[in-house]
């Protein structure tokens, strides 16, 4: 997911005692933690791919003949994925490289206007919304 242009991953939950995203359902859920891996995938992916890594795109599963199964999901592909692991027609094994286990996340500092946000509170209404952005300006700035 993207906040604001800035490649940011962030998965948020309902606070629902009602939603079925806490209980497991084979009705409903297919491998439940799927969300969280598919979001830390991309992460690993757009590190190597900002190293020039060639890698095949996290959403190309159909292309190297993954299907999402019942109850696990994309499972089997994402295993493959990350162990460097899909075959491709020519018999090579492609995925993402090693070396992205061992490199280190980026930090604030690594991003030329990088600014915290708070996202424990939520705008309610476009006013907030709107408010927010121009704090989010004005720190860009260095005013407070």
């Amino acid at each position: 997911m993207d906040l604001y242009g800035i490649g940011y991953s962030n998965i948020r939950l309902p606070n629902d005692s009602q939603s079925y995203i806490y209980t497991y359902n084979s009705y409903v859920n297919t491998f439940p933690e799927e969300v969280f891996v598919h979001e830390f995938l991309h992460s690993l992916e757009r590190i190597l791919q900002e190293r020039n890594y060639e890698i095949p795109e996290l959403h190309s599963y159909e292309k190297y003949g993954y299907k999402e199964q019942r109850l696990i999901g994309l499972k089997n592909w994402y295993k493959d994925y990350m162990n460097c692991n899909i075959k491709t027609n020519d018999g090579t094994l492609v995925g993402l490289n090693d070396i992205v286990y061992t490199l280190t996340p980026p930090a604030g500092s690594d991003f030329k206007y990088s600014a915290e946000n708070d996202f424990n509170k939520e705008p309610k209404n476009i006013i907030e919304e709107a408010l927010n952005m121009i704090k989010v300006v004005l720190r860009l700035f260095g005013i407070k």
